[in-house]
């Protein structure tokens, strides 16, 4: 094929023709199959400058035809693979707060109201008790040996606690003489006072106010007194004593006589 000729106008000034187009097409294609097999090699950013006029020509690549081609075949294969996607795995999607179920809130229970506690309720003191509970009678009132014996004997071991018989105030503490030995007498402020004798030892004093059941002396054997024991006398009005068995029982204590 016979290449054409460059047309010259009147204001170009004669170039030498010998053999110049020629040699600028072969230059052409060389610069192109090489920007071919670099484009095709992987090897981007080496810019490929194209000459025009009178710019020196890039050295030509020194690969055969059949190099060039097997570049290119691998090439133009591995750019397709690589361009191909891979599919990751797609995340599992964990609940969000919107999807998962509501855990329920606590809701705040009232705070239980405790129980009231019972009150203990205790029996109230009867007014008279006995002086000295669980004794054993070992004398009456009554005749005894020929004369008075004025009020009852009642016996337990020795030191057992003394209670008054009510109410009252103590009007005597001490010793009583006559045999009688340490005696409490208290007045329970309606005519009558209770007479307790031959203590050990004595726990209250002259003019104490004291209630019914509380302790007021220990028993004893002072004075004239064959053993412990405690003689226990009623009397209405100061010395004249009466039968404490019937005065107690009908206020509900019984003395055992």
């Amino acid at each position: 094929m016979q290449e054409d000729s460059p047309v010259q106008n009147e204001n170009t000034p004669d170039a030498p023709r010998t053999g110049q187009p020629q040699r600028a097409g072969r230059r052409n294609r060389l610069i192109v199959l090489s920007a071919a097999a670099l484009v095709a090699l992987g090897l981007g950013g080496v810019a490929v400058a194209t000459t025009g006029g009178d710019h020196p020509a890039p050295a030509a690549v020194s690969l055969d035809a059949q190099s060039r081609a097997e570049a290119a075949s691998r090439a133009d294969r591995s750019a397709r693979e690589s361009s191909t996607p891979v599919a990751s795995p797609s995340p599992t999607p964990s609940p969000s707060a919107a999807t998962a179920s509501p855990t329920p809130a606590k809701t705040a229970t009232a705070k239980a109201k405790p129980k009231p506690k019972p009150k203990k309720t205790t029996k109230p003191t009867p007014a008279w008790v006995n002086p000295m509970p669980g004794a054993a009678v070992t004398s009456c009132y009554g005749q005894r040996w020929g004369t008075l014996h004025a009020g009852i004997d009642l016996a337990l071991p020795s030191g057992t606690p003394l209670r008054a018989a009510a109410a009252g105030t103590v009007t005597q503490a001490g010793d009583a003489s006559d045999g009688y030995g340490n005696s409490v007498f208290i007045d329970h402020g309606n005519g009558y006072l209770t007479h307790y004798a031959h203590q050990s030892r004595i726990a209250v004093t002259v003019g104490q106010k004291v209630k019914a059941g509380q302790v007021i002396g220990y028993e004893g054997a002072t004075g004239d007194a064959t053993g412990p024991h405690l003689h226990f006398e009623v009397h209405q009005g100061m010395w004249n004593q009466i039968d404490p068995a019937p005065f107690m029982r009908t206020r509900g204590v019984d003395l055992g006589c």
